[in-house]
């Protein structure tokens, strides 16, 4: 018989890998995959706005649809298909084609009036400036002889 030594930090990484495990067959046993219909976004934020940006290649402008309501930003897009000749064959299929969307929360109001959306080489980049109300404001402090109760 061996006497082992109780570490904690053993059985945590093995209650991980355990976990890990099984949410990985999860996720394949739904056939869901998270990046075949989402499209995958950047975001920034400065004092004054937040900057979004999406990789969407090969699209007119007409083809993207963005909304923003109730402080949801939601971007769609429809990926055309791969035209294969009918005397060909497919090889090889890694890009994403069909309906590609993404909604995201954001954190503060935004001047919807303000918003500007910008494609360019393939690449969306949407700037949405912060609503006056959701900036932050300088607050003065003032000295004064009387004390409010």
């Amino acid at each position: 018989m061996t006497i082992r030594r109780w570490n904690p930090f053993r059985e945590m990484v093995a209650m991980q890998s355990a976990l890990d495990r099984m949410l990985d067959e999860g996720w394949r046993s739904t056939g869901t995959t998270f990046t075949r219909s989402t499209l995958s976004l950047d975001a920034y934020e400065t004092s004054d706005h937040y900057t979004v940006i999406a990789a969407l290649p090969g699209l007119s402008e007409n083809s993207i649809d963005i909304r923003l309501e109730n402080g949801v930003l939601s971007i769609s897009a429809e990926l055309p298909e791969l035209d294969v000749p009918e005397d060909g064959r497919l090889l090889l299929q890694e890009r994403v084609t069909g309906n590609i969307s993404r909604s995201v929360t954001l954190p503060q109001h935004v001047d919807i009036d303000q918003v500007q959306a910008v494609y360019q080489n393939g690449i969306l980049t949407l700037t949405l400036p912060k609503a006056p109300e959701a900036k932050p404001k300088q607050i003065p402090v003032t000295t004064s002889a009387t004390v409010v109760k």
